[in-house]
């Protein structure tokens, strides 16, 4: 017995063989995409609370009562977007589930989800589990940074296209969308008929004091849009898996019968603590949001500083670097290399793609680290100009 073809090419991640890499050269893991703090001690108090409380067996299908009115409340305050927190809310197993749940649920087989690439491996798998393909819209250079190919997405949405997937913030680039972006994809959208997934677990680490967008709050969108976040990226609990999908009740009916046979339900005694998190810790997340900021500039500098040319990074825990004035023109080979050579782990873009030729030399670290662990990277990544 093997692997399901349309499953095989995700037997493993480069997450985890980057991660792997490092543990067995002692690397420091600029690679995979997670804190290394803690977040707000009130959150960690209420989980420990709940615990002790007994909220420890299953809980509702559609998450607790709390999480999901505090999810609601949440997207009205910075959003100006109202759901209806009993139909329109549903709690998952992290923001992966959500996405799996959303395209299992609402794409049939054989049908296409686009998707903008570079892509997070997630959708491409949670695509090949519903057994649709995929069709790709890039995104470009643009100076330092990148926008979306306009004139790729108007050829490659159409008629026949079931769901698009948006990211942004995005990983693994660190774009922001722009407003005239997100516009061409509504456009697009309401034109073909097209539902849209809008992935923006990213949405509190948005930098230079640009403010977050969604797709979902323009016109024509909110009927047609499923907009997926997390505790994960936003309170620094990656392990805590609690993230929560919204929009109309349809699509959301549909994504929560997909999901009541992958998960049913999860993370019980974290989804009060999430739920206080978001009624009364956003002023951590800003400034979470400001010591992001300032390390990805620590990071960025170091790069510079070592010779990689630099793409600017407007949201994330992500910035891509360029090797090739160092001689480097193998994205992959060189993060392969790194653990071995100078003990430092990162993750080639290449894994991200499914057309190479554009991204095959860029190399994304992650700076969503204590500065002393981003110093000594730095330090280490001296080593490749010697």
């Amino acid at each position: 017995m093997t692997t399901v073809a349309r499953l095989a090419p995700f037997a493993t991640t480069i997450f985890a063989e980057m991660s792997q890499l490092a543990v067995e050269h002692d690397a420091i893991n600029l690679g995979q995409g997670f804190p290394d703090t803690d977040g707000p001690q009130s959150m960690l108090d209420a989980a420990r609370a709940a615990i002790a409380d007994g909220q420890n067996q299953y809980p509702p299908g559609p998450g607790i009562p709390a999480l999901r009115q505090a999810v609601a409340d949440h997207q009205s305050r910075r959003l100006g977007i109202d759901y209806d927190p009993d139909t329109e809310v549903l709690i998952t197993v992290g923001a992966t589930e959500a996405i799996a749940a959303a395209v299992v649920g609402l794409v049939e087989p054989g049908h296409e989800v686009v998707l903008i690439e570079p892509f997070y491996d997630a959708y491409a798998a949670a695509t090949a589990m519903a057994g649709a393909f995929r069709s790709t819209v890039p995104l470009v250079a643009d100076g330092d940074g990148f926008v979306l190919d306009r004139d790729a997405l108007a050829t490659t949405i159409t008629d026949s296209t079931a769901m698009v997937i948006v990211n942004s913030p995005h990983n693994p680039t660190g774009t922001v969308l722009s407003d005239d972006d997100l516009a061409a994809i509504a456009d697009a959208c309401i034109r073909h008929d097209v539902i849209v997934l809008s992935d923006e677990v990213y949405e509190h680490l948005v930098f230079d004091g640009r403010p977050h967008a969604t797709i979902a709050a323009l016109p024509g969108m909110a009927e047609r849009t499923l907009r997926v976040s997390s505790a994960a990226k936003t309170f620094n609990v990656t392990g805590w898996k609690v993230g929560w999908i919204s929009g109309p009740a349809r699509l959301i009916a549909a994504a929560r019968t997909a999901k009541q046979f992958m998960s049913y339900v999860g993370s019980g005694p974290f989804q009060p603590a999430i739920a206080h998190a978001l009624d009364h810790e956003m002023e951590w997340v800003d400034a979470s949001c400001a010591a992001l900021e300032r390390k990805r500039d620590l990071l960025s500098g170091a790069l510079r500083e070592v010779g990689f040319d630099v793409h600017r990074t407007e949201g994330t825990f992500f910035v891509c670097a360029d090797p090739r004035p160092l001689g480097y023109t193998d994205g992959e080979q060189l993060c392969r290399d790194l653990p071995a050579r100078i003990g430092v782990a990162a993750v080639p873009v290449s894994a991200f793609v499914d057309r190479r030729d554009n991204w095959s030399h860029l190399v994304r670290f992650a700076f969503a680290k204590r500065d002393e662990v981003l110093v000594e990277g730095a330090e280490r990544l001296r080593a490749l100009r010697r």
